[in-house]
């Protein structure tokens, strides 16, 4: 849970201010942890809620913070992913303002897929880069455009992401889930607090001298899907699920699905959790799915408390 994040990271430094360009899941995730903490947050949406600390950035339409707006940020965060183009929207329309923050730390949120497919094979930061997405070839020709950005950027690289709401376990409770059997096939995952946590231990990190250029932030488990669906249902104390061959199941996939099942890796954390000494607050994910199952309960009984039609009177 994120209450327990919040008491084993540590702020940042006294006068600091991070922006997050792009609050999505991981965006927002990574303000709550910073706040919670007692550091300011600005973020970005492209329509924004009305809150002060929210700015409008929509490079489609050319929407996008003043530099005034800008002023007093020490980090930054960016979570947006490529344009069609291929461009990097927060480099093409905010880089120079950018250049001019005193900026400590800049984190670029990537995609692990930019390893290309390595037949289950383990891969680190130091293994080549060769995507074989179009997807993931876009990813990595902005992660090089933040390179020569002249900012202090460091690329972390992420694999699935799942969290509270957003996990195999809803895909159960709404029946979308299949259990598909592709024999030596293992998936790599995030819990999202994670990737706050971490977020806040490599600034930490960078302050005191340790600043790797790239991190893979992942779990310690890269494992099967139906091994995490099969635990989901224990959670949920339903049966098993059927098991499908891969080979008759991507039949009727979309060329999106199937373009997740073509690559195969396992992801090294060392760098992470080793070297610069984070650890994680979901190893694998039993424990991730654990803590997710928990808090979507305690979600949906607050949701039924505030409904007025669950109400006996």
């Amino acid at each position: 849970m994120l209450s327990e994040l919040v008491n084993r990271s540590r702020a940042l430094p006294a006068g600091s201010k991070l922006l997050i360009l792009g609050a999505g899941y991981s965006g927002s995730t990574v303000a709550a942890l910073t706040e919670a903490l007692g550091t300011p947050v600005l973020r970005t949406r492209r329509q924004p809620d009305g809150n002060a600390n929210t700015l409008p950035f929509d490079s489609t339409n050319g929407i996008r913070p003043t530099r005034e707006d800008l002023q007093g940020v020490t980090h930054v965060l960016s979570t947006i992913p490529p344009e069609r183009n291929g461009q990097d929207p927060v480099l093409s329309q905010l880089l120079a303002d950018l250049l001019t923050l005193p900026l400590n730390w800049v984190g670029y949120l990537s995609t692990t897929g930019v390893y290309g497919d390595h037949n289950g094979d383990w891969v680190s930061e130091t293994t080549e880069a060769t995507p074989g997405q179009e997807r993931s070839q876009r990813r990595l020709a902005c992660e090089d455009a933040w390179r020569n950005s002249g900012l202090p950027v460091q690329i972390l690289r992420l694999p699935g992401i799942y969290g509270p709401g957003r996990s195999i376990l809803a895909n159960l409770r709404d029946g979308r889930a299949r259990r598909i059997i592709k024999p030596g096939q293992v998936f790599c995952r995030i819990h999202v607090e994670d990737i706050a946590g971490a977020c806040l231990h490599l600034i930490h990190a960078a302050n005191r001298g340790e600043r790797p250029s790239l991190v893979n932030i992942v779990d310690d488990h890269p494992a099967p899907s139906h091994e995490l669906l099969d635990f989901a249902a224990e959670l949920l104390d339903q049966p098993q699920l059927p098991s499908e061959d891969f080979a008759t199941a991507s039949t009727g996939m979309s060329a999106m699905a199937q373009s997740f099942w073509a690559e195969n890796r396992r992801v090294s954390n060392t760098l992470l959790c080793k070297t610069l000494g984070y650890r994680l607050l979901h190893p694998n994910f039993q424990a991730g799915l654990r803590d997710c199952f928990l808090q979507d309960a305690i979600k949906m009984t607050t949701r039924s408390r505030q409904d007025p039609r669950s109400s006996n009177g």
